[in-house]
């Protein structure tokens, strides 16, 4: 079940049912989101409503969020995104009023280009009349993993200050403390599922050090977005930054 089991896990992340078709609606083709939407199940009892379980392990020990180590009563499962601010929620595309410290906070679509269909390679599958030994179930994994690889980014953003919450996924260590990672719009991002799209991480390094903060750690980010490329083990990434602040996360005041 390895192949569904993947496919399942964007299912998890809310980019089939999720992203896709918002970005759909966005760039003022809402028919274009009509296959996405229907290529994946709607009901519990569907063949791939359970193909991606809640989080059973952490990829390293010691995390700082309270209850993720609990699995399915931990705090996040597979594929949960964090709140953001009502403004940034509600128009991802404009600039937020929402300012801290400095930085603009800004909503993780942002960072795609709008004219880009994140879901494109399952365009026309139904996901849940397939098996792991189909081959066009294979075919869509492999044309997707490129296609997410090398996904394109928006040129707009270099030099922007921005704040945006997500999960970190760690690269480099001192001992107990962090230096370089990888911030991810979903929690399993990398680990337990596939790496989002190139243009939904950002290589993150620090000046100095970060401590108390673990793989799948969720926190806030403060500082300049840099148009760069880079490569890992844990996924490719469409944009860097060195951070200026790295912070807990925290639920936004939405009242």
């Amino acid at each position: 079940m390895k192949t569904l089991y993947w496919i399942g896990g964007i299912a998890a992340a809310g980019l089939l049912i999720g992203t896709g078709v918002r970005l759909a609606a966005h760039s003022g083709d809402e028919a274009a989101a009509t296959p996405a939407a229907a290529a994946i199940p709607q009901t519990a009892g569907a063949p791939l409503a359970g193909a991606v379980p809640a989080v059973t392990a952490r990829a390293d020990a010691g995390s700082t969020v309270t209850g993720v180590a609990a699995a399915s009563d931990g705090q996040y499962q597979v594929g949960d995104h964090l709140k953001q601010s009502a403004t940034v929620t509600d128009q991802p595309y404009k600039a937020s009023g929402k300012m801290v410290g400095g930085y603009r906070e800004i909503a993780w679509e942002s960072l795609i280009p709008k004219d880009w269909d994140a879901m494109a390679p399952f365009k026309g599958l139904k996901l849940d009349q397939l098996d792991d030994n189909d081959p066009r179930a294979d075919a869509a994994l492999w044309k997707a993993k490129k296609y997410w690889k090398d996904a394109p980014v928006d040129p707009s953003m270099e030099g922007a200050a921005v704040r945006l919450p997500g999960f970190v996924v760690s690269l480099d260590r001192e001992g107990e403390a962090l230096k370089e990672f990888l911030l991810v719009p979903y929690f399993g991002a990398c680990i337990h599922v596939p790496p989002p799209p190139a243009n939904q991480i950002i290589h993150v390094k620090s000046s100095k050090a970060i401590k108390n903060v673990r793989t799948m750690d969720a926190v806030w980010i403060s500082g300049v977005v840099k148009v760069e490329r880079s490569d890992s083990s844990m996924g490719a990434a469409g944009y860097s930054m060195t951070a200026v602040k790295v912070e807990p996360y925290t639920e936004p005041d939405n009242s």
